[in-house]
């Protein structure tokens, strides 16, 4: 009986100095779980208050590109915002040409296809193809001369006079 008694006693002991070893580990798992929390938490801290001051910036410099907010602006401030909002002026000018000229090509093309289909509908419905704008255009030009009279008096007793 003594000995299952000393052999429950070494058991205990060895299962309990590995439970303390067990606790004390976990203890240092904790507090340096709970100090790389509190580092991460500073570091949250320090990146909300950095993006703060940007977010602040941001805000600085959209009012002063509206034109708001440019009392305590200096000559030297105002001539870097006039120049970068020519900048930016030019390059929306820039772009809304661009975008005009792919429209205009949309479109010309558009109108020559609608031409080529009317051509085509003309065609089947034995209709005689249309001029050209050109051959139109060229005959708009002969006859941009045109002879007037000129009359005075009214309508019954006019006299012609001729120049």
């Amino acid at each position: 009986m003594i000995q299952m008694h000393s052999l429950l006693l070494i058991f205990v002991c060895f299962s309990t100095n590995k439970i303390i070893e067990r606790y004390q580990k976990r203890q240092k798992d904790i507090h340096g779980i709970s100090s790389k929390g509190e580092d991460m938490q500073d570091d949250v801290k320090e990146d909300a208050h950095s993006l703060a001051k940007k977010i602040e910036s941001l805000e600085d410099s959209k009012r002063k590109l509206l034109g708001h907010g440019l009392e305590p602006c200096s000559i030297d401030d105002l001539l870097l915002l006039e120049k970068q909002l020519e900048r930016s002026l030019s390059r929306i000018r820039a772009r809304k040409n661009q975008v005009f000229t792919e429209q205009i090509e949309k479109l010309k093309e558009e109108e020559r296809r609608l031409g080529e289909e009317n051509a085509n509908l003309r065609e089947e419905c034995g209709m005689r193809p249309r001029e050209s704008t050109s051959t139109r255009q060229s005959d708009d030009e002969r006859n941009m001369e045109v002879e007037t009279e000129l009359c005075i008096g009214p309508p019954e007793g006019r006299c012609i006079l001729k120049p």
